[in-house]
């Protein structure tokens, strides 16, 4: 998967890429990140009960949690397939979140929040049940996330594995877990746990994009309330459209390497179901028995 990336952003400095995404972003503030150099070739194609406490997510305890990231990918319930993980809980369907120290002014591109208060739903609470992958999907014999991959191939690739694209609430309730947090791995941005906020994301001679993903065994912290791995940042993932508005069925959640918002709510709907680039992956949902 590690092929060199050989279309070139024509001269443009990736500052100019990111303000000019802004006026094609989704609707809600921001997009999570610049159209890019796209690639030429596409890829062929649980609910624990427990608590622990987790003080890196500036709460007292979560009622969930992973095994250990450490251990090979395994079903944490008979329902759903190998390597899939149950989510079962209440999704809010309108949550308030209050950034308390900004990393970016507010209405900038970017936009990253440093800190947040605790999540507050202000819409309704409606149960959800599904099995979800627990890592990103990466092609056979591949250990990196796939990329280049639009939404159209993405709902191919899952529903040849007798599963289906997640829904947007779907995808949003196994990042943010029923504490509504902004981030998979709390209220605090860390980007020492997941992949985001990376620098010189082009070749400064060929302009072609850096190909920046990491393989999940190298990001064992950036791990959801539900035990999902990578839902915040490495690579964008597809997933059929049922919360923001947008023109088309596809969004693409969580954000890439970048420095963007990278959280668990924001969703790009700019693009059509065909557009792809190196930072455009996926993962798959199921529904179990």
């Amino acid at each position: 998967m590690n092929r060199v990336v050989s279309a070139v952003v024509s001269g443009v400095a990736v500052a100019s890429v990111m303000a000019a995404c802004a006026t094609r972003s989704e609707t809600g503030p921001g997009a999570e990140g610049p159209p890019l150099p796209r690639r030429i070739a596409a890829p062929a194609a649980f609910s624990l009960s427990f608590e622990r406490p987790l003080p890196h997510l500036g709460l007292a305890t979560l009622a969930a949690d992973p095994a250990s990231p450490s251990d090979p990918p395994a079903s944490a319930h008979p329902s759903c397939p190998e390597n899939m993980l149950l989510v079962e809980g209440e999704y809010c369907t309108e949550v308030r979140q209050e950034c308390l120290e900004w990393e970016d002014p507010p209405a900038s591109t970017l936009a990253r929040c440093a800190r947040f208060a605790p999540s507050q739903c202000l819409g309704e609470r409606l149960p959800k049940r599904f099995c979800v992958d627990r890592d990103e999907y990466a092609a056979p014999g591949d250990v990196l996330p796939a990329g280049d991959v639009s939404w159209t191939q993405a709902k191919d690739i899952c529903e040849r594995q007798s599963k289906r694209l997640c829904m947007e609430t779907e995808w949003e309730l196994a990042c943010e877990g029923e504490m509504m947090l902004p981030y998979p791995t709390g209220l605090d941005r860390d980007p020492g746990a997941c992949n985001f906020d990376k620098g010189d994301l082009t070749d400064p001679i060929t302009g072609a994009l850096r190909d920046q993903r990491e393989a999940a065994d190298q990001l064992e912290r950036c791990v959801s309330p539900f035990g999902v791995r990578n839902m915040s940042g490495n690579v964008d993932e597809w997933v059929f459209r049922d919360r923001t508005g947008g023109e088309w069925r596809s969004a693409l959640k969580g954000g890439w390497w970048m420095p963007g918002r990278d959280r668990c709510r924001p969703a790009t709907t700019a693009h059509d179901e065909h557009f792809h680039e190196l930072q455009t992956g996926l993962r798959c949902c199921f529904d179990p028995t």
